[in-house]
């Protein structure tokens, strides 16, 4: 019997079928239509390591981890492939009120590397894991604060996925654009960008960031904020880690008012700052924390909400019917999912990939910071462990971003030379300027070479 792949011999059909029938994520479609700039849509084909192909045989080095921030132990990883096998054929679903061994025991492990944290709750995507955090704190504004402390606050320049609710929590205004009026009861708060905080950054400036937070809590009113949600560092906002004295204040705001922490780890979690968990960086304990991409590195669909003891006791009460959390999630029954994250945990630590990244991306640091003193559009390096970016800039001295378009340029020039980067677009206006790096944990320094050695050559030839 002919294989997926054996069937798909000729590309320019393959192509063409793609053209003809897929949505793709993200992009225009415009420049696939028929007409004389016609280009072909990008279909990738294999994967190995760091490194992937596409169907006309190019090679590329991948520094963003399947695109977008997922594969985080690299590509052609047959145990978990096989784990994945064993367990749909063994039993491949069955509804998450009932449980599956796959997912029992993936929740123990993951529980063990998250100190302070009790329950996990599958579902398959970012976006949903966050929409579940959401309920969970609407639920207990009713159930334990009689109707009050039901708004959640989110920040500028952070993003929690792509459904109405949660583009509801987004603090990115082109990412929002026309697809509102919004759900209500979702409050912005500041940004904790000291590069772009004016007159506000020096001494001290995280603890004024935090500070901004409680302002905000204090005009909405204490009694009716249920919730903080925040990104552990600002992911495609601009990679942004919270300055020193942020998160420290952050969380005694939180208990001084009785609201949860709800930590969206969907792109730090599993290694990609150097440790488990972004938030373990900075010694807090959140009460709900949201993950999925690197939680099996994109080789099955998986997410989690991971809550402490405590919010889960909210829950338990025989003396209401509604009491309990009623919400499902289709395919968080799924065994593959947990039964490759188990894998792909396994690797993380067998491997020592957590030192691997913290290691690998001081490095990553340190070689764009030197590319920095020979690049005037470079204003600032920032990130942690294999999370790092270079906010491009047209002005060291004004520090005016760069124009999107040669942002854009950048790593269209990096994908000519064989290396895929990524970039703060369409986002936040006049701001989309950071170009972004997450390549797998498995990183070596010779490809963090390439990888520089590309943008190099990319910032010479836009400048």
């Amino acid at each position: 019997m002919d294989t997926l792949y054996d069937r798909a011999n000729d590309p320019r059909a393959v192509i063409e079928a793609d053209r003809a029938h897929v949505w793709h994520h993200l992009i225009q479609h415009k420049p696939f239509a028929p007409g004389p700039n016609q280009i072909d849509p990008r279909i990738m084909v294999e994967g190995r390591g760091l490194r992937v192909w596409d169907i006309t045989g190019k090679e590329y080095v991948d520094a963003v981890s399947g695109g977008v921030w997922t594969v985080n132990v690299g590509y052609g990883r047959e145990r978990i492939a096989n784990a994945l096998r064993d367990a749909v054929l063994k039993l491949n679903f069955w509804a998450g009120a009932n449980g599956t061994i796959p997912g029992a025991l993936f929740a123990e492990t993951l529980i063990a590397k998250m100190p302070g944290m009790s329950r996990v709750y599958f579902s398959n995507s970012g976006s949903e894991a966050n929409e579940k955090a959401f309920k969970m704190v609407r639920q207990i504004a009713h159930k334990v604060h009689g109707g009050k402390k039901w708004k959640i606050l989110y920040r500028d320049r952070d993003y929690h996925g792509t459904t109405i609710a949660c583009l509801s929590a987004g603090g990115q205004q082109e990412r929002n654009a026309l697809y509102g009026p919004f759900v209500p009861g979702f409050v912005q708060v500041p940004h904790c960008l000291e590069y772009r905080a004016g007159e506000l950054a020096g001494e001290g400036y995280g603890e004024r960031a935090a500070d901004a937070i409680e302002e905000v809590i204090l005009r909405e009113g204490p009694d009716t904020v249920g919730a903080l949600c925040l990104e552990p560092i600002t992911a495609g906002g601009g990679i942004i880690v919270p300055p020193k004295g942020y998160w420290e204040r952050v969380q005694d705001i939180c208990r001084k008012y009785d609201i949860l922490l709800h930590i969206d780890e969907v792109v730090c979690g599993i290694g990609r700052t150097g440790t488990w968990f972004g938030y373990q960086q900075f010694g807090i304990q959140p009460d709900i924390v949201t993950m999925a991409k690197g939680v099996a590195s994109g080789y099955a669909a998986i997410s989690c909400t991971v809550t402490t003891e405590r919010v889960f006791e909210m829950f338990k009460d025989d003396t209401d019917r509604l009491g309990y959390f009623r919400d499902i999630s289709t395919f968080g029954g799924c065994t593959g999912g947990p039964a490759a994250a188990l894998e792909n945990l396994a690797i993380v630590e067998e491997e020592d990939l957590l030192g691997n990244s913290a290691r690998m991306g001081a490095k990553l640091h340190e070689k764009l910071s030197a590319l920095m003193e020979r690049q005037p559009l470079i204003g600032e390096v920032r990130g942690m462990g294999l999370f790092q970016g270079a906010e491009l800039v047209a002005d060291r001295q004004t520090r005016e971003p760069l124009a999107e378009a040669k942002v854009q340029a950048v790593v269209a020039d990096c994908a000519k030379q064989g290396v895929i980067i990524g970039a703060s677009n369409r986002s936040m206006p006049g701001f989309n300027n950071t170009l972004l790096f997450a390549p797998a944990l498995i990183a070596t320094e010779d490809d963090l070479d390439q990888i520089v050695a590309a943008v190099e050559a990319a910032l010479k030839r836009v400048a």
